[in-house]
């Protein structure tokens, strides 16, 4: 954690939602998401990516866009995959910065606004976090909470930070930080510790808010444990390795002032 420098204000907040076989929650998500953005006159673009839904998912999105005039969605026509649905949507949103957000509803549409909030104080990334005074989980799995405590310290302790939510999607980054993490490689739920330890290590400022999260209440996860842990730990030793034997290359530009 850093100190924010002066920075030109949010005027178009992007929100990245990849989507797949959502067909139980996804209408309510983006409803209830404009909504609150609009209420809270957050300008704003919902940019859904269809990562491959074999369900009603993409016919949703198509009456929704009839009625919602700040939905875009898109499909991932590409091979499929958590991070490359991400990194679609990264490529064609149009605001000046972006949060990264679940589809099934267990992110709270309020914490968008706070995430545009606290972008607009200064810093270049905000980070959510369940497990900080504030924050909280309602209905997580336990054995899934356990694993996620233990990978999340697991980074602490390799990476020397304070962040201890680092492996949850849900966070929030100025349009060039995403640029100054490029090329992103995690094709899968992996990206969610990519973006976030690249822009540390690059040197953007960053920030952290307590969030809250409900497990999902349609539908089925689409993270699959047993098949990430070693994705996980190639992305975090890959910019492990950034960090500490490519000399800077990759930081940051100091801006002038």
């Amino acid at each position: 954690m850093n100190t924010p420098a002066p920075e030109k204000k949010i005027e178009l907040l992007s929100v990245v939602i990849p989507t797949r076989d959502e067909e139980g929650c996804i209408a309510s998500t983006v409803e209830h998401l404009h909504i609150e953005l609009r209420l809270c006159e957050v300008p704003h673009e919902i940019v859904v990516v269809d990562d491959g839904s074999t369900d009603r998912t993409w016919e949703i999105l198509q009456e929704l866009r009839a009625r919602i005039p700040t939905l875009s969605p898109i499909q991932n026509l590409g091979l499929n995959g958590f991070g490359r649905a991400v990194a679609t949507g990264l490529g064609v949103m149009k605001g000046d910065a972006v949060v990264i957000m679940m589809a099934d509803e267990s992110d709270d549409c309020r914490d968008v606004v706070r995430y545009w909030e606290k972008l607009n104080e200064g810093y270049d990334c905000v980070f959510g976090s369940r497990f900080i005074k504030g924050g909280g989980v309602i209905d997580y799995p336990k054995v899934k909470l356990f694993l996620n405590r233990l990978a999340n310290w697991f980074l602490k302790v390799l990476f020397r930070i304070k962040l201890n939510d680092t492996t949850n999607a849900f966070k929030a980054y100025r349009k060039e930080v995403i640029d100054g993490c490029q090329p992103l490689i995690a094709p899968h739920f992996n990206i969610t510790v990519e973006i976030p330890l690249k822009a540390i290590v690059r040197g953007y400022t960053w920030t952290t808010i307590p969030i809250t999260w409900r497990n999902r209440r349609s539908g089925t996860a689409k993270l699959k444990i047993k098949e990430m842990g070693s994705r996980y730990l190639f992305i975090c030793l890959y910019v492990w390795l950034e960090k500490y034997f490519s000399a800077g290359d990759y930081r940051r530009p100091e801006k002038a002032v």
